[in-house]
């Protein structure tokens, strides 16, 4: 898992300008099927990868915080929502609650996430290449190809049945 890490970010500069290109194409007409593709794809990556071996996400990025998942996270933390913000997070440029920093305060050693049973809802969906209507997030996936190998891998895959 870590060469595939450390080969990921030049992979994905490589494979950037078609990822592009191909995800530009699918948000304009994607195929009928592609829900059902996508969730097949998802499934059979994600048999292959585990993401407690990588945990990549959650090294590099910060997931956005919605209300609910600050309600919630402090409340199982039995503090105030604003004591938690204060806490943990910032507001971003597009003015959205997100970690102060980066690797996530919540990630162990072991690359398992200390709140994991509640988790924001930006984690639990990450890399959302299981989603509905896949293609209007194509510019997300673009981001996340990057990211995560899983991610990159269906795509690729992706790019291969499609086309």
């Amino acid at each position: 898992m870590q060469d595939q890490l450390n080969d990921l970010p030049e992979r994905a500069k490589d494979k950037h300008k078609a990822h592009k290109i191909f995800l530009s194409k699918l948000k304009k007409k994607p195929p009928k099927q592609l829900d059902y593709l996508m969730q097949e794809l998802h499934d059979e990556e994600f048999q292959r990868t585990d993401c407690l071996e990588c945990a990549n996400c959650c090294k590099t990025t910060g997931p956005l915080f919605t209300t609910k998942d600050i309600e919630r996270i402090s409340k199982a933390f039995r503090m105030k929502p604003s004591k938690f913000i204060d806490d943990y997070l910032k507001i971003d440029e597009d003015n959205d609650y997100v970690l102060q920093s980066v690797p996530c305060t919540f990630l162990g050693h072991d690359n398992k996430c200390s709140i994991y049973d509640i988790r924001p809802k930006a984690c639990r969906e990450f890399p959302h290449t299981d989603r509905r209507k896949f293609q209007q997030i194509a510019h997300l996936t673009l981001k996340n190809v990057k990211i995560c190998p899983a991610a990159f891998n269906i795509v690729e895959t992706m790019m291969k049945k499609i086309n």
